[in-house]
């Protein structure tokens, strides 16, 4: 069979796209030289929204951005739906697009539902009135989607592990030894193989659910050890304050990189280190949760029993399945409903232990700010217990800052675990996890651009949209 070439039937496209790019580069470069050198007054805008002054260069350069980024952006929807229609034939491109498909489906029906229903649905319904949220929202979903449909083997062309003899560090597009022609798009290697002779194509897919397993849950369950933490701290102060903002401050103080590396060598792994801060940490969610049921039903005793019962035995169950392990040094419980890998686990709990120090400090502060408002003064007015306070009162308020921060440091999160992989910290050497696969890569990149290259656009590419997300959080959040 012959190679695949990247654009296939669709090559007629290329030079309007390039054209198109090359008009997008000019145009941002011209709106950024002019809005330097340009002093052009503030534009009205009159009531049938139009606007004035809009003859200067410095807003006609951003008019040019605009309609070249959607000229590019339609140029990419042409190539991916022509893709999806047409499959191999679309070349290495169109390929993709098709094994893509369910991500594209998932996308479209999410964004149809949500901007249906956005007025009802919250800060979340008006990220949607954000281009530049939007943007950011379905680049994350897109990794997300492709994550979890990876996951379920619906995507991936090949096994992520499998080898194939004759395709070592082969070029995009290389087909199979002796495939036929009715193997259909699992006849190539669309991205290459890397240098063991695996497929790079099939290895990002299964990179994605990695870091869509690890980033978000991590990062979760930091701002609930947090939250627990610094809510006490800013609003009683004291003692209290001072112990955990000097324990937060001590953490701080290590570098992320020298505390990561500490974390997950084999040394401190053999001693149960991560294990017994596992016990610690993953114990903050069952408190948090137990403490927000309690003080809004602590006045009804039987509804308390009873939303207590529903909630902490099931995560009673999954807190002592998750710090249990054959093997190591904790295993009195019989009871194992998860099956997670010892490096994930590792890698896991060193995350939140980073993070968490951060999150405490970021809501002690805003703890500290808004105790002092009138509504908190009125429900201690009320008689209402400090925990209630904290948690019905000044955590909804502090809402905005918190989602944003969240976002960002889910960027974060993903950043750090591609640097773990990159130095082969933590996760098994065979992982197809991102930072793994560039390390692998990178060592015949002056060769061989082709393995590390995806990986390293597809981290950019989320990290980025959890960037843009959070800048259209913040910009909605402070319109409430």
């Amino acid at each position: 069979m012959d190679p695949l070439s990247w654009t296939g039937s669709l090559s007629f496209l290329t030079p309007v796209l390039m054209l198109a790019l090359v008009a997008l580069a000019a145009s941002v470069i011209a709106w950024l030289v002019l809005s330097i050198v340009t002093t052009s007054p503030t534009m009205a805008v009159n009531a049938h929204r139009s606007a004035s002054l809009a003859t200067t260069p410095d807003v006609l350069a951003g008019i040019a951005v605009r309609y070249s980024f959607l000229a590019v952006i339609v140029l990419i929807v042409i190539y991916i739906l022509f893709g999806v229609i047409f499959g191999a034939s679309g070349g290495i491109v169109g390929a993709m697009a098709q094994l893509l498909l369910p991500v594209w489906s998932a996308l479209i029906a999410l964004f149809a539902v949500s901007i249906t229903f956005k007025r009802r649905l919250g800060l979340y319904g008006k990220l949607f009135d954000s281009p530049i949220g939007m943007i950011g929202f379905a680049l994350v979903m897109f990794w997300v989607f492709t994550g979890v449909l990876g996951a379920m083997d619906l995507i991936a062309p090949h096994d992520p592990l499998a080898q194939v003899s004759g395709l070592k560090n082969k070029l995009p597009g290389t087909p199979l030894p002796g495939a036929e022609a009715d193997a259909g798009i699992a006849a190539w290697y669309l991205l290459g193989g890397d240098n063991l002779a695996r497929d790079v194509f099939s290895r990002l897919i299964d990179g994605a659910w990695v870091v869509v397993q690890i980033a978000p849950l991590a990062t979760l369950f930091a701002f609930m050890v947090g939250i627990t933490l610094g809510l006490p701290a800013g609003y009683y102060g004291g003692l209290w304050d001072t112990v955990l903002s000097f324990l937060a401050n001590l953490i701080l103080a290590f570098p992320v990189i020298l505390l990561f590396y500490l974390l997950v060598t084999p040394e401190i792994i053999e001693t149960g280190l991560p294990q017994y801060i596992a016990v610690v940490l993953f114990a903050f969610p069952l408190i948090f949760v137990a403490v927000l049921i309690h003080s809004r039903f602590r006045t009804r005793p039987q509804h308390n029993a009873i939303w207590l019962a529903i909630v902490l035995v099931p995560g009673l169950l999954a807190y002592l399945s998750l710090i249990n392990e054959a093997g190591s040094k904790i295993t009195f419980w019989p009871l194992d409903l998860f099956d997670v890998p010892g490096g994930i686990l590792v890698v896991f709990v060193s995350v939140v232990f980073v993070n968490s120090p951060t999150v405490f400090r970021i809501v002690r502060g805003l703890t500290m700010d808004i105790k002092t408002r009138d509504y908190v003064a009125a429900a201690q007015t009320r008689g209402e217990r400090p925990w209630y306070i904290m948690l019905w009162e000044i955590l909804p308020n502090a809402r905005g800052p918190l989602i944003v921060d969240f976002c960002l440091r889910i960027g974060y999160t993903t950043i750090l675990l591609g640097t773990l992989g990159f130095f082969g910290l933590g996760l098994p050497p065979e992982s197809p996890d991102w930072g793994s696969t560039i390390n692998d890569g990178r060592k015949l990149l002056s060769i061989y651009l082709h393995p590390p290259l995806p990986p390293a656009l597809a981290l950019l590419s989320l990290v980025l949209g959890l960037n843009l997300l959070a800048d259209g959080l913040r910009e909605e959040s402070l319109r409430d």
